[in-house]
């Protein structure tokens, strides 16, 4: 699982004020090259919920992002490749998503986060 998943998935049990970020327990990483695309940096900057992004790869062991970022540092090349590689390279294999609010795991397996609710869980309409 990317990190870019991560920073769009939230907790949606019942009663939560907020299931979002997810914590991370890691069991396994790995990194995967992929080619970088500059544009699509840039437009998901703005969509990328930033603090969750650094604390969660600081826990993929990844410690090079700033923890604080503007729209003008999309501009440097060196920023583009770091924001890239923790985005898009870095993948949980194995391990769990915790809600910060109640503690639950969700399951990840071959890079496949398991977001799926117990029947109590859910909010019936």
């Amino acid at each position: 699982m990317r990190l870019l998943t991560h920073n769009m998935l939230s907790s949606n049990i019942k009663g939560l004020t907020s299931g979002f970020p997810l914590g991370i327990e890691v069991e396994k990483t790995e990194e995967k090259e992929v080619e970088m695309n500059a544009d699509f940096l840039r437009n998901m900057f703005a969509k990328v919920e930033w603090k969750a992004l650094v604390e969660a790869a600081k826990t993929l062991g990844y410690t090079e992002l700033p923890d604080n970022v503007e729209p003008s540092m999309l501009d440097s090349d060196e920023f583009l490749r770091r924001f890239h590689h923790a985005l898009l390279e870095l993948h949980l294999e194995e391990g769990a998503l915790v809600c910060p609010e109640t503690g639950r795991k969700f399951p990840v397996n071959k890079g496949i986060p398991n977001m799926l609710l117990h029947e109590d869980e859910i909010l019936l309409q």
